[in-house]
């Protein structure tokens, strides 16, 4: 695979760990790439359907936590629009991760069915606030494809 087109969305966290664990429950990715950048240590997460990561930046510990977490939640109160999005195989794995983020205290919105192209969907929060689309059904690839020609 070779780097062209998008790459990467990079992501301000509190808490690597959390973080990592949280997008490999809810989008099926791994941790890809680790290290440490001068104070910051940093975690490349994929799903390795394509050449895309989601970068994670965890914040310097002198930072508190409570204020990305305040942060993130001022902004998803504003907007749910800004999210990133993952497509599922089916509607029942959308069901099932807004099951398991309700019980976590993290389900923001859904499921919802808005038919083509969005399909049926659903927002959860992330440990630092940001919003993660659970879907099926959206057509992306479709989208793209029909572009292509």
């Amino acid at each position: 695979m070779i780097d062209v087109g998008f790459t990467h969305v990079a992501l301000l966290v509190g808490d690597l760990e959390a973080s990592t664990a949280f997008y490999q429950t809810y989008a099926g990715m791994e941790v890809v790439h680790e290290r440490r950048d001068g104070g910051t240590r940093v975690a490349w997460v994929s799903d390795r359907t394509r050449p895309f990561v989601i970068v994670l930046l965890e914040l310097p510990r002198w930072i508190p936590r409570p204020v990305l977490r305040l942060a993130n939640a001022l902004l998803r109160r504003l907007t749910l629009v800004e999210h990133l999005g993952v497509g599922c195989r089916d509607r029942s794995e959308v069901d099932r991760l807004a099951a398991t983020a309700k019980a976590e205290g993290r389900l923001l919105m859904g499921p919802r069915d808005y038919g083509p192209p969005v399909g049926y969907w659903a927002f959860i929060a992330d440990p630092d606030g940001h919003t993660l689309e659970v879907s099926h059904g959206q057509e992306v690839g479709l989208t793209v494809e029909r572009a292509e020609g």
